[in-house]
């Protein structure tokens, strides 16, 4: 298979490092293209960033010019992951989509957008019948498809095997690392020693939306559309003095009453299309049930697979829904960076690239 050239909007920021350090080494993906502020154009990848990740910075990376992403959509490769922060992403992808490229965002601006895939591979795969409509629907020659909001996929992770179960209302506290406000991100007299029961961008509202859109059903028509699940959501968000690892707290409402048994079978049996053609990034079990009563714990658990493994705990009853639980997450590999790789990779395979 030859290898793919790949751009990443936003590179200097903490999500565009960590996609640098996934695609390092990737079989099917080569980084050659960097967009970045204006700020940071015309000096060379290493100058331009402060690298904070514990993996090395690639020499083949350091030394790639960093061009003004706002300017340069004609010279970037077709494929361009976005690690771009909200308030620039949406006029930004817009251009490079409508100049032809293939976006693969981790942003929010057109997560839920009715013809834009909002895709956790292993849960919705085919929401990618959504990108045939796209470009009529939105003038673009090329297409963008999201991942969604860190929190949001472990909580859709956990809660795909339910819908088995008549799924129909879940309740969750996030437990959010600080990794998910970026970097400085909190400052240390705010977060050391201390619980932020607030975190801003409407984070509460994409959780109780987002999951909606990722676990509903294709409805085909013409245009082909997603009719979202109908469970009810209800988020309350802290943000809590951990590194990396987002951990849910989550109640569930289910029409059956299945046997606690039954529901772990589910979260250790779930498999979906990455699985099944063996995507380089893909956990061979996307959803690991740990037994122990203390865990999942971010220290120990959060880099499970690469960070791509959601790992869930604690099931038991619960006296006001049904059942209770504990769910955890690498929030900026499979809540970021590493959930738009996996979603490249399956469009790769569907030949959509």
């Amino acid at each position: 298979m030859s290898v793919i050239d790949v751009g990443i909007l936003g590179a200097t920021g903490q999500v565009g490092q960590q996609f640098i350090a996934l695609l390092t080494n990737h079989p099917w993906f080569r980084v050659s293209w960097l967009g970045a502020s204006e700020r940071s154009a015309g000096k060379a990848y290493s100058e331009a960033t402060a690298w904070r990740l514990p993996a090395l910075l690639p020499d083949s990376v350091a030394r790639l010019p960093v061009e003004n992403a706002q300017e340069a959509a004609p010279r970037a490769p077709k494929l361009v992951f976005s690690g771009l922060d909200s308030s620039v992403a949406g006029e930004i992808e817009a251009a490079f989509a409508q100049a032809g490229h293939i976006v693969v965002s981790n942003a929010r601006n057109y997560r839920m957008e009715a013809t834009v895939p909002l895709l956790i591979p292993e849960v919705n795969a085919d929401h990618l019948a959504l990108l045939a409509a796209q470009g009529a629907a939105a003038g673009w020659k090329g297409r963008i498809v999201t991942n969604p909001n860190c929190a949001v996929v472990v909580l859709a992770m956990a809660l795909a095997p339910l819908r088995q179960f008549g799924l129909k209302k879940a309740m969750i506290t996030t437990l959010q690392a600080i990794s998910g406000a970026g970097y400085p991100g909190v400052p240390s007299w705010d977060i050391l020693g201390n619980v932020i029961p607030f975190i801003g961008g409407g984070e509460e509202e994409k959780i109780e939306t987002e999951a909606n859109k990722i676990l509903g059903a294709v409805k085909n028509g013409r245009p082909v559309e997603i009719v979202n699940h109908p469970v009810t959501i209800s988020a309350a968000v802290t943000r809590v003095p951990v590194q990396n690892g987002h951990t849910g707290s989550i109640a569930v409402a289910l029409d059956q009453h299945p046997d606690l048994d039954s529901i772990i079978a589910a979260w250790n049996s779930f498999r979906g299309k990455p699985q099944d053609l063996e995507l380089p990034s893909a956990p061979p079990q996307p959803i690991v049930y740990l037994t122990e009563q203390n865990r999942p714990q971010p220290s120990l658990d959060a880099n499970r697979d690469g960070g791509m493994t959601v790992t869930v705990g604690r099931l038991r009853r619960c006296p006001v829904l049904d059942y209770k639980f504990a769910a955890l997450g690498h929030n900026t590999i499979r809540g970021a960076a590493g959930a738009a790789i996996l979603n490249a990779e399956l469009m790769h395979r569907e030949g959509l690239l």
